[in-house]
């Protein structure tokens, strides 16, 4: 990315009817990112709506909303399940770094080209789950010491930067690895999630705002419609528990599916058969 892409405050094609809708999904967004990852599904599309708006500024003004609730829901997890950050910084740290890597590539490489792969793992991890059905009831950790924490920190560097080229489905891939590669149960893996998500949207924040991509008015009204969810979100799940999380889990990874799905039939399959 090297044009410095016209920013600012607000769209100017934003119309207020477009904005209510964007301010709702923000607020779904929230909820859904704090109980198990994918907001995005909701939030980046939102704004893919919004006239003018090219897929890089949404991006990255997504990333500005995005950081408010998932800062939000880090804390409330935190102050409610108390996560061992001993695990959670260094992966986040990792992460932080390999999302700005990300995000200098996003303007290069078309969605396009991930898709496919992203949907066909999304399939492999709902069916792993629903054969599984006591993954992620208990906490019984895969690996120790220097193993665990090197299988983590692989984890942070391959989603952090999956998460600044694209983004959706960040938090959901997240509680995934850590539920089956580290073996958390679905509280404790949400929880340490979240931290992780902070660090992902601040690696691709820090890319992005110099480059004037942030329309900061509308990223800060949507971040306030996200921290409202976020909360929300994260007392629900720590209130309901872990068997909560895997059903709110399985229903958004669906959705993620046929999300993605129907972009790669537009993107990828159909222009063949035509």
């Amino acid at each position: 990315m090297t044009d410095v892409f016209p920013g600012g405050l607000l769209p100017e094609g934003l119309t207020p009817g477009v904005l209510v809708l964007v301010l709702v999904a923000a607020l779904a967004a929230g909820w859904v990112d704090a109980v198990v990852g994918g907001g995005g599904l909701l939030q980046l599309p939102a704004l893919l709506l919004v006239p003018g708006m090219s897929p890089v500024q949404a991006l990255a003004t997504n990333k500005l909303a995005s950081i408010a609730g998932t800062t939000t829901s880090a804390v409330t997890y935190y102050r409610r399940v108390h996560p061992d950050l001993r695990t959670a910084l260094p992966m986040a740290g990792v992460a932080l770094a390999c999302s700005f890597a990300g995000a200098s590539v996003a303007a290069a490489l078309p969605a396009s080209v991930f898709k496919p792969v992203i949907v066909v793992a999304l399939v492999a991890i709902a069916v792993f789950t629903v054969l599984r059905p006591s993954l992620g009831e208990v906490t019984a950790l895969r690996h120790s010491g220097r193993r665990h924490h090197g299988v983590a920190a692989a984890t942070g560097a391959g989603i952090g930067f999956y998460d600044g080229v694209l983004g959706p489905g960040t938090g959901s891939f997240l509680v995934f690895a850590m539920v089956s590669l580290l073996g958390y149960d679905f509280l404790n893996a949400s929880a340490k999630a979240k931290i992780v998500n902070v660090a992902t949207n601040l690696g691709a924040l820090l890319f992005f705002v110099p480059y004037g991509a942030v329309f900061w008015g509308l990223g800060l009204l949507l971040g306030v419609a996200n921290t409202c969810g976020a909360y929300l979100g994260a007392r629900t799940a720590t209130a309901r528990g872990s068997r909560f999380i895997r059903v709110v889990f399985l229903l958004v990874v669906t959705a993620l599916i046929g999300r993605l799905g129907w972009d790669v039939w537009t993107e990828n399959l159909r222009p063949l058969l035509e």
